[in-house]
């Protein structure tokens, strides 16, 4: 359904440089962010907020019937970025997403998002399997 495309000499960790669709159907998830399912903020700090932000991407994919292996790009919007913070979100990410799949992604500093108190959004683009709802 998706294939890694890493050119000879890319090195970024965790993600890949392209990802072809192979088949499948798009899906594409909006920002998500830190809110739990009573629409309430969870925590004040990056792990916390992401680990949300990770679990909401999971409710989403589920919900259209697949997981995280289906995501094809990523991209990550931290608020006042610093890239002490890096090593967090990429232990994050790669808790929820492994290390096994790794998507297109990027990561953007903003100077800061929609609402405040709100440290990170993620929006994606997945690939469904044909046979799931």
């Amino acid at each position: 359904m998706l294939r890694p495309i890493n050119p000879p000499g890319s090195t970024v960790p965790g993600i890949s440089q392209a990802m072809l669709i192979e088949s499948g159907r798009l899906l594409l998830l909006s920002g998500h962010v830190p809110y739990d399912e009573t629409g309430k903020l969870v925590g004040d700090d990056l792990a916390t907020q992401l680990d949300q932000v990770f679990a909401n991407l999971l409710a989403t994919l589920q919900a259209a019937g697949t997981d995280f292996s289906a995501l094809a790009r990523v991209t990550i919007y931290v608020a006042d970025y610093d890239p002490s913070q890096l090593p967090t979100i990429r232990a994050v990410r790669d808790r929820w997403i492994g290390s096994e799949h790794q998507p297109a992604s990027s990561l953007v500093g903003v100077a800061s998002l929609f609402q405040p108190g709100v440290l990170v959004e993620i929006d994606a683009i997945a690939v469904a399997p044909q046979n799931k709802a």
